[in-house]
């Protein structure tokens, strides 16, 4: 019994040398400098700028201990990012038919109205 306790002890003891020093090489696993309590890494244009497909794809949230699952947030921006886009797209679609209507339909008053002028 004495033997395994000694074993024990000196397994943790090799472990915790382990553990030390790979922390002290390689740190707490951050890339960058942590940022300022106050300050976030989480970035999209202004209230009065639009929002498109990009920014979305560039937003980055800052990780927390027990924080979010990456692949999901990271697929869940895709999917808004591709759903912007097609929306802006349909949007530029309708906005050049308007523009082609009001186009005929001033053509259309103006031809109503004669050469003449009167109505």
């Amino acid at each position: 019994m004495g033997t395994a306790l000694i074993y024990l002890v000196v397994l943790l003891g090799v472990a915790a040398v382990f553990f030390l020093g790979a922390t002290a090489v390689f740190g707490r696993g951050e890339e960058l400098a942590p940022i300022p309590p106050t300050a976030t890494p989480t970035w999209l244009p202004g209230p009065e700028q639009d929002v498109d497909g990009e920014d979305v794809r560039a937003v980055r949230f800052q990780q927390a201990l027990r924080g979010y699952k990456m692949a999901e947030v990271d697929w869940v921006l895709e999917r808004l990012a591709a759903e912007l886009d097609r929306v802006q797209l349909e949007l530029a679609k309708v906005s050049g038919e308007r523009d082609g209507l009001r186009g005929r339909l001033a053509e259309l008053e103006s031809a109503e109205q004669g050469p003449g002028g009167a109505g």
